[in-house]
């Protein structure tokens, strides 16, 4: 239990950096500054030691690669969902790969490294943190540190399609007739940019 709290510490910690790299803009070069400085002082309440066994920790068992994988995936997801509301043109385009690129320059990797050290001294004692670090440097450790991003990538996309199939039954059973058409989703919205007509459009007759 122990192992796997470790990895659900540092994906909720990449979730929360996500969204706060989200919500930041170039006017706020101060808060950074002082979110560098408290990182720092809480660096330095931290027993050394302990300090330097959990960096060891998290590099047995991949964060920074984690938090860099989390970063990727979240930058996807706020491409796709600003394409889907932007209009369909250069100009559009060309808002969204700015954001990409603001969005990732403003998420600093080794701040948030530093963060989550802050993270596993809270939640773990120095002894604790001893045996994560014996049990992940075991064969077995090394194959759960591997194997738990793909087994959360995994779950992640069964939870999309199961939470897809319910919400299409609760439409259907709300209303029947209303459920056949009603769409969640901006998938529908995009077509309707880019010019396609809905499918039941294009299958009516010319009224040549």
């Amino acid at each position: 239990m122990k192992a796997v709290l470790a990895l659900i510490i540092i994906y909720v910690g990449t979730f929360l950096v996500a969204i706060q790299g989200a919500s930041q803009n170039s006017v706020q070069a101060a808060p950074q500054k002082t979110s560098s400085q408290a990182v720092a002082a809480q660096s330095a309440a931290i027993d050394p030691d302990k300090e330097a066994d959990i960096r060891s920790l998290m590099e047995l068992v991949g964060a920074r690669d984690m938090m860099q994988d989390g970063i990727n995936t979240s930058t996807e997801q706020y491409r796709e969902k600003l394409l889907a509301t932007v209009p369909n043109n250069e100009k559009g385009q060309a808002f969204v790969n700015a954001f990409v690129d603001a969005y990732q320059k403003r998420v600093d990797v080794d701040q948030v490294s530093d963060q989550l050290v802050g993270v596993y001294d809270k939640h773990f004692t120095d002894d604790e943190i001893k045996g994560l670090l014996q049990f992940y440097g075991s064969p077995l450790g090394q194959k759960v540190a591997s194997e738990m991003p793909k087994i959360s990538r995994e779950i992640q996309t069964q939870s999309r399609t199961a939470g897809a199939k319910a919400a299409k039954e609760a439409l259907k059973e709300q209303n029947p007739e209303a459920g056949q058409s009603a769409r969640l989703g901006f998938g529908q919205r995009r077509l309707q940019q880019r010019g396609q007509a809905p499918q039941q459009a294009q299958s009516q007759p010319d009224p040549q």
